[in-house]
């Protein structure tokens, strides 16, 4: 690892973790008092909704029952009903694990035409500064491109900076099921993006989607693009701390847990997304093939093996990355832990070649991409490895089409 005294990233760290304790104690005091005292979200209110909603006379399942639970219910229902259901609770319906997945991207769909039609409102309403409208402007055209047919959202909350999650290619015939998981910066606005695409989970996704079917044509594939977590903004107190990776984690494992069928599925954490899946790793079912980092600032564990899964641990760095000048440790709850790309943390280091810098690692053409694939196809035995020795790919061949006990 590089030399950390001159460093402009570890001055930057310095100065936020030196802060970091004085905004935990605010965060816990009159802030969350006054968030606290929020209205009540549009996904909150159309659960509560829905828990007040009967069907023929009966009540509504619990929207946070088990999946195996809501799966039978819906199961039990005519389309008419579901439809039904997903026209007075779209919001409920579109993020509730364990709904069929074809029923939530059209409950989603009528979501987004409805928040559509307020953020439309919102640009025009001469309450909001002009910067408030033209925000307002933006997320309405986001909404927008989010409702165009060919896309299959699968969850999607309007609230604050929003959480949303895509899919690619076919969950219900997938033989292999692949997340990419990101970091910073990450919210509905961000979510894609005309340059740099490659950097957004829309073009992570896209591209390792493309990718895998290139690599293995026969493969059924599908790839879920997933933001549907509160997000660190920049290099903050939120950035330097796992609370946000926490949250985070319980929902990755709520999906995972309610995805269909029972096709392996691979992990893809960049950046933060990275310590979202270190914490989350222990709770993963054993489907969980996978769990590779890219651009990792630390999985919040000083070796892999104290992830407790099951799951094979992949890391990637690319040599320009940024992150390998952040100081790898814990302390006090501050920083996350020992670098993954290390020989001592034991997890298996790809190659990242090509990939040029912490945002480049989608990048059609790079073999980090090509590696992500293979691992995603589950054809460990072509993955490349960062060093000679090809410890990688150690006890692992051929490829793998089903979950390990």
């Amino acid at each position: 690892m590089t030399s950390f005294d001159t460093s402009p990233q570890l001055n930057v760290w310095r100065a936020l973790l030196a802060l970091a304790v004085v905004f935990v104690m605010l965060a816990t005091t009159g802030w969350t008092a006054l968030r606290n005292q929020r209205e009540a979200t549009p996904l909150q209110a159309s659960l509560e909704s829905w828990a007040h909603g009967r069907l023929h006379g009966h009540p509504l399942p619990d929207p946070d029952a088990a999946p195996a639970q809501l799966t039978r219910f819906f199961a039990s229902l005519t389309s008419q009903e579901r439809v039904r259901l997903a026209q007075r609770y779209p919001l409920a319906v579109g993020n509730m694990n364990g709904a069929p997945v074809k029923l939530r991207y059209q409950a989603n769909r009528l979501a987004l035409l409805r928040a559509r039609a307020v953020e439309r409102t919102r640009m025009h309403d001469t309450r909001l500064t002009p910067s408030g409208q033209q925000e307002a402007g933006r997320r309405m055209h986001r909404f927008e491109s989010l409702t165009a047919p060919e896309r299959h959202i699968l969850a999607f909350d309007p609230d604050g900076s929003g959480r949303v999650a895509e899919v690619f290619g076919d969950l219900g015939t997938a033989e292999r099921i692949s997340l990419v998981v990101p970091g910073v910066d990450t919210d509905l606005l961000t979510f894609q993006r005309t340059s740099r695409s490659y950097s957004a989970p829309v073009g992570m996704a896209k591209a390792l989607y493309q990718a895998e079917r290139a690599a293995s044509p026969a493969t059924r594939t599908a790839v879920i693009a997933w933001a549907d977590y509160t997000a660190p903004a920049g290099l903050g107190i939120d950035s330097a701390t796992a609370m946000r990776a926490e949250t985070g984690a319980v929902r990755l494992n709520a999906l995972v847990r309610a995805l269909p069928g029972a096709s392996p599925v691979s992990l893809f954490c960049h950046s933060y997304g990275s310590v979202v899946c270190g914490v989350a790793a222990h709770t993963l079912p054993d489907r969980v093939a996978d769990i590779a980092v890219a651009g990792s600032p630390g999985m919040r564990v000083a070796n892999a093996s104290h992830l407790r899964t099951t799951a094979h641990v992949w890391a990637m760095r690319d040599a320009d990355d940024w992150i390998q000048d952040v100081p790898y440790m814990e302390v006090g709850g501050l920083g996350h832990g020992a670098d993954p790309v290390s020989s001592a943390f034991g997890a298996r280091v790809l190659s990242a070649r090509g990939a040029d810098g912490h945002a480049g690692y989608f990048e059609p053409g790079t073999e980090s991409l090509l590696n992500f694939a293979e691992i995603g196809t589950g054809a460990y035995s072509s993955v490349q490895c960062a060093h000679e020795d090809e410890a990688c790919r150690a006890g692992l061949s051929g490829t793998a089409t089903a979950g390990r006990a």
